[in-house]
């Protein structure tokens, strides 16, 4: 079995995805992981038996990132054997590259490089606030499928129902998704998984925002008539929630296993790095991106 070798890059503020995306390939130290910044991930690795249930089609050999000494502890952590000096340093030394920054601003200045360089890059979600940017980003590719984007928790068992499941609920006519925190940043952590369990729907005919800031509902239309509405909701402390509601029952899923949907969002990469599945739809990716950038307008009852 060919094992990839992995570079991963960047960390920015409150994201801890190169200490967990780095450890569900490489496993980690303990004495290391126990200090990691985000307590939540040192939890979830603890429970989890490695190297049994590490990635085993990829190890994690470089890291880059903007702070040397951060560098350090999540090589320490995550057994991450060498440090690069700079972003550069990684083409020629890996296969693929884990872009785990999750400020969308800075994607396609992180990107360019291992783009032009043929190398398949994961860039964490979103990929762009703005179509404009999304589309700047997929010009620099050099093949189809070059680059990988999503929320982890389009890959999480939670959103997943099966075929069974679906069929009780029927068709599908209204969908309803919150999570917490802001719309930039985390509203993509329930548009990608709907996106990925509605299928196929028609063009997006209409796309409503209210509300401002970190609080806003942004109500989305399709072709076939299908509605849904997307909350974020600040500090509201719940968890990521999906209901979908159909003409013959309803269902709620509720998201609660991060390292599981890490892990089935890391192994969907590396299977398209190395050709056990088909690269991503560009259109789904793009109507995400539309859903991202026009829920983000203030509607004109909040500018008044």
């Amino acid at each position: 079995m060919k094992q990839l070798k992995l570079g991963i890059v960047g960390i920015s503020s409150g994201n801890g995805h190169p200490y967990s995306w780095a450890a569900i390939f490489n496993g980690y130290n303990d004495r290391y992981m126990r200090s990691c910044p985000y307590p939540v991930i040192y939890q979830y690795l603890s429970k989890r038996k490695f190297p049994e249930e590490a990635i085993a089609e990829g190890f994690v050999t470089h890291i880059w990132t903007q702070d040397t000494a951060a560098s350090r502890h999540i090589a320490a952590a995550a057994n991450i054997p060498h440090i690069a000096n700079n972003l550069e340093d990684l083409i020629g030394e890996v296969d693929a590259v884990l872009l785990a920054r999750d400020d969308a601003a800075l994607h396609y200045q992180l990107s360019k490089p291992f783009l032009l360089a043929g190398l398949p890059v994961y860039i964490d979600k979103p990929l762009a606030t703005t179509v404009h940017m999304a589309q700047e980003i997929l010009a620099l590719q050099q093949y189809e499928g070059q680059v990988f984007t999503c929320s982890a928790l389009r890959f999480a068992s939670e959103f997943n129902p099966t075929r069974e499941e679906l069929n009780r609920i029927g068709t599908i006519l209204h969908v309803d998704a919150c999570v917490m925190k802001d719309w930039e940043k985390y509203s993509m952590h329930i548009i990608d998984p709907v996106l990925h369990l509605i299928g196929n729907q028609g063009e997006i005919t209409s796309i409503e925002s209210l509300g401002k800031n970190n609080r806003r509902i942004v109500h989305v239309t399709w072709e076939s008539g299908l509605q849904a509405c997307f909350a974020t909701l600040g500090d509201v402390p719940v968890k990521a929630t999906i209901r979908l509601f159909g003409s013959e029952n309803f269902m709620q899923m509720v998201y609660q296993d991060s390292f599981s949907a890490f892990k089935n969002a890391l192994l969907q990469f590396v299977n398209i790095v190395l050709g056990k599945k088909e690269p991503q739809s560009t259109d789904l990716i793009m109507d995400a991106v539309r859903i991202v950038e026009e829920g983000g307008k203030d509607s004109l009852t909040d500018e008044h």
